[in-house]
């Protein structure tokens, strides 16, 4: 059984959290079972014995966080044994930002920018979590050795291409991209796509992150990275998408560079597997 068919198998009830009428999430990439409390106040992820570090990881980045005064979950259960490990948080009210309109986004856009930039302003000295471009390719390289990329995670144009060959092109700019994060050094999300970011459908202000197992220092645009590249999955076409950059550049306060956001943009997808 893989570990995403025996996170399925879990629920908050079998590792012990209060019994509730807890409801299965089936959206997401998380081979983590997720279930909505019938009152929808509260989430839980439960995982297989294997996977407890990467929850624990979470729980840890979502309660500092947390008491940075960043808007996110709150943490409000933890149960690990030999069955497995089960999260329970407070949920953040609102909807993905990736389940609204392009006209939608778009009102919200400059305030994303606006919760972006708080994130990224958490003092980084404070934070005691190891994200940055080292720990990204170590962990891609792993990725790579186990033969675990998923395609359907890559560009287009990069779908038949060996992942040790896409590793060792961005490899070769490792040396720059550590020289430019050194001096751009954030607390980053880590995984910062509209589905982790939560609007108030009323107001289209930002409610809160989400997922935040990969939250830690990084340079700012492995998070821009993602995040603008996401939205463009949203507007109606590439001259929408281009003022949405422009526009989400100059609330945020940045001239974009972009051979850095490629170089993250093609990172990522080798470190998930």
């Amino acid at each position: 059984m893989s570990d995403r068919r025996a996170a399925r198998t879990i629920s908050p009830v079998l590792l012990g959290v209060e019994d509730a009428e807890w409801l299965p999430v089936t959206a997401g990439e998380s081979g983590a079972a997720v279930f909505r409390s019938a009152d929808a106040t509260r989430y839980a992820k439960c995982v297989p014995a294997a996977d407890a570090a990467d929850l624990e990881a979470e729980r840890d980045r979502s309660t500092w966080l947390s008491d940075q005064g960043v808007p996110g979950p709150r943490v409000l259960d933890w149960r690990s044994g030999d069955a497995g490990s089960c999260l329970v948080t407070s949920a953040v009210s609102g909807v993905p930002a990736d389940q609204v309109p392009a006209e939608d986004l778009r009102v919200a856009w400059e305030r994303i920018a606006d919760a972006v930039r708080g994130l990224h302003a958490t003092p980084v000295n404070q934070c005691p979590f190891r994200r940055g471009l080292d720990a990204m390719v170590a962990l891609a390289r792993d990725v790579v050795a186990r033969d675990a990329v998923n395609p359907e995670f890559l560009p287009v144009d990069q779908r038949q291409t060996s992942g040790a060959e896409l590793l060792e092109r961005l490899t070769r700019q490792v040396e720059r991209r550590r020289e430019q994060e050194a001096v751009d050094l954030v607390v980053c999300h880590g995984d910062l796509c509209l589905p982790n970011i939560i609007l108030d459908p009323r107001t289209l202000d930002v409610s809160g992150f989400i997922d935040l197992g990969r939250l830690g220092p990084a340079d700012r645009h492995a998070d821009l990275a993602l995040l603008l590249a996401n939205a463009r999955e949203t507007w109606t076409d590439e001259e929408q998408a281009r003022d949405a950059d422009l526009a989400f550049a100059e609330r945020y306060g940045i001239a974009l560079d972009h051979d850095r956001l490629r170089f993250y943009l093609h990172l990522d997808p080798l470190t998930w597997g």
